[in-house]
């Protein structure tokens, strides 16, 4: 009998080898199947999209009685929409320069992908959702230029009637490919490509384009609540600068967060194509080949100049030596604080606004290091502060003797609507950008982990996300 029940508590005991065995394998292969599967996924939608496309081939022409595209303005917003567009390659230098040698391709990888993404996203609804009919004043229905729609013919925007609708999309495109990656600087050398990707996209999409839509279309409740944003001072590095503060508080520090630049002559090569850049940016949105348009551009020359020298001052009375990187991140934060107020205050006040930006910028880097909270390439006391500084300032010197689309005066001459219409949006722009894209991190998280695994960052993520190195 005993040996009976031996026998059976063998069999089962094989059995269940064999089935406990078995599991394993299977689980292992569905495992991989899945991880096959996702890697499709992002293909299969590409796909689906071009069959889309394929089905949507938007002819429609639109000729308005009345409309005359004026071809020295178009030719200056085409020549505009290039050197915006040569920025994000001159961003990708200077941030690319800043970090590590073993962290300079996947840094500047980040910023050549948001072209093309944000390109893609941009035609088939971006552009709607930032500038199609308004639907309570906070963001655009996709529907309205669904596919680049309506854009054959001599359509054109409204606030811009001499230039084609086609050319001005194109333009505010490049504004929102920028846009992302200027973010990349707070969480450099530790996030992941993949997951960047997905970021990028939620941000887009529920930060970015709905603050274009609030601020620069005719409906939008910030422009109908009187705020003045020239080129995106608000729209562009307010919003990259509270999602860059809340990416470096969520994903926390780098293991090892000092380290020494890998090519300081990337970050100089990026600050001329910046400012370069940076005409278009500004000059080109006045809308036309006008005396506006020159006259952003000198006052954008003039802040970005007083910025850099006053960033070089500053460090020499803190006791270090004149840098290239300072003087190139001064002009930066110059090019910034003037962004918002470029059209509307005088070449005079540019000055003070390229001035009072540096220095408290350069005050805000210097607290901000005493701080756990690393924002890798201090993307927020830059970008973020320089954006906010120059929005106040457009409340203070904004005259419309500069701009007549400027009704009420700025502070400094006497008149303080606009002002204060410009502290309230500024807190509430600050408090949506920052929790907003707090909670699109966390999402992205869930989806996909943005962290590298420790190693990973210690061998670099040039090798780690792209198996390439300098």
């Amino acid at each position: 009998m005993n040996l009976y029940l031996n026998k059976i508590k063998s069999i089962t005991f094989v059995f269940g080898y064999f089935v406990t065995k078995n599991s394993i394998i299977y689980e292992i292969i569905k495992l991989k199947s899945l991880n096959i599967m996702k890697k499709f996924i992002p293909l299969i939608i590409l796909v689906c999209l071009a069959i889309i496309g394929l089905l949507t081939p938007s002819l429609e022409v639109i000729n308005v009685a009345g409309v005359q595209i004026d071809t020295g303005d178009t030719a200056w917003l085409l020549a505009s929409s290039a050197l915006v567009l040569i920025m994000t390659p001159g961003l990708a230098f200077f941030y690319g320069g800043m970090v590590s040698k073993k962290n300079v391709i996947s840094t500047m990888m980040q910023s050549f992908i948001c072209m093309c993404i944000i390109s893609v996203l941009w035609v088939i609804f971006g552009f709607s959702l930032a500038f199609g009919d308004d639907i309570g004043g906070i963001i655009g229905d996709p529907r309205t230029f669904y596919m680049m729609k309506g854009m054959l013919g001599n359509v054109s925007w409204s606030a811009l009637p001499t230039i084609p609708l086609v050319l001005f999309a194109m333009f505010q495109l490049k504004f929102a490919i920028i846009t992302p990656a200027l973010i990349t600087g707070a969480f450099a050398e530790r996030v992941r490509f993949n997951s960047f990707m997905v970021f990028i996209i939620l941000f887009s999409v529920f930060i970015y384009m709905p603050l274009a839509h609030a601020t620069w279309h005719p409906e939008g409740i910030l422009a109908k609540f009187g705020v003045l944003d020239f080129a995106g001072g608000t729209v562009v590095h307010m919003s990259a600068g509270w999602a860059a503060l809340a990416s470096a508080i969520y994903l926390k520090g780098r293991k090892k967060p000092t380290h020494s630049p890998a090519r300081i002559s990337y970050v100089i090569l990026g600050t001329a194509l910046l400012w370069f850049g940076w005409f278009g940016f500004n000059a080109g949105s006045a809308g036309g080949a006008n005396s506006l348009a020159a006259y952003a551009f000198a006052t954008t020359t003039t802040a970005s100049a007083v910025a850099a020298i006053a960033w070089i001052f500053v460090d020499i009375i803190r006791g270090k030596k004149p840098s290239a990187m300072g003087a190139c991140i001064g002009a930066v934060v110059g090019l910034v604080a003037i962004t918002p107020a470029a059209g509307f205050v005088t070449i005079s006040h540019s000055i003070v606004i390229g001035l009072v930006a540096a220095l408290v910028s350069n005050l805000v880097v210097f607290l901000r290091s005493k701080t756990s909270i690393d924002d890798t390439l201090d993307v927020f006391p830059c970008h973020g502060v320089g954006g906010m500084v120059g929005m106040i300032l457009t409340g203070v010197f904004a005259n419309s003797s500069v701009n007549s689309v400027v009704t009420t005066n700025g502070l400094y001459f006497g008149e303080t609507g606009l002002f204060i219409a410009h502290v309230v949006a500024l807190i509430a722009v600050s408090v949506f950008a920052f929790f907003g894209s707090l909670l699109l991190i966390k999402v992205t998280d869930l989806i996909t982990p943005l962290r590298v695994h420790e190693v990973e960052e210690e061998l670099g993520l040039d090798i780690t996300q792209h198996d390439e190195e300098l």
